[in-house]
């Protein structure tokens, strides 16, 4: 990868945290670190185009890019005894799999990995793809347009999880006796159950699987 290649990923990188400090800040402080966050991405930027800086800034500013489906991840994690690990979310109480919105500059499995971390405090590997789900045909309640991509995950040590900040609770379960779930969670939990059973040859797309 070259210098020019780099400097435009870490450009991106740092935009992505600007654009996301300044929707998530709720002080004038940070609005303007972050404003000067997303200015120095910019200026990387544009030393490697054509374009100067301040025409960047107003890409940068606006919707960059075509608009497309959010990539979001989950983990399946299951321990020796074949329980799944779920959370129990704090914007309704639900369970679900450790999982979100995927940062820029991480692949989908590194994401979907960094997720289960923060929500559960166990570092787990991703060893194989379930599927990867369209929100809209999977049942998830959702005003954006999602595509979901479940991994197959195992833990790298014998920590026990453990209640984050971005959680209400988080616990082991058996396929036969599950929490109430979140919207869009039945199938794709489901799936996961089959999948880590060897009942699944391959990763669910479209219907297929």
């Amino acid at each position: 990868m070259g210098l020019r290649t780099k400097l435009q990923g870490w450009a991106d990188e740092l935009r992505a945290i600007a654009k996301n400090g300044l929707l998530f800040a709720d002080n004038e402080h940070d609005k303007a670190n972050y404003r000067r966050l997303l200015r120095l991405a910019a200026e990387i930027f544009a030393a490697t185009d054509t374009r100067d800086v301040e025409e960047v800034l107003r890409l940068y500013s606006g919707a960059v890019g075509y608009v497309t489906p959010k990539a979001v991840g989950d983990a399946a994690i299951f321990n020796d005894q074949g329980e799944i690990l779920l959370i129990r979310r704090k914007d309704n109480g639900l369970w679900a799999m450790p999982g979100g919105v995927f940062e820029v500059g991480e692949t989908a499995a590194e994401g979907a990995c960094r997720e289960a971390w923060e929500e559960t405090g166990i570092h787990v590997r991703a060893k194989d793809l379930v599927g990867v789900y369209d929100s809209r045909l999977c049942g998830t309640d959702s005003p954006n347009h999602l595509y979901h991509f479940v991994f197959l995950c195992e833990p790298l040590d014998d920590a026990e999880p453990q209640v984050t900040n971005e959680t209400l609770d988080v616990g082991w379960f058996p396929e036969e006796a599950l929490p109430p779930l979140a919207p869009g969670h039945p199938l794709r939990i489901a799936h996961a159950f089959r999948f880590y059973r060897g009942e699944i040859s391959g990763p669910f797309f479209d219907g297929k699987g």
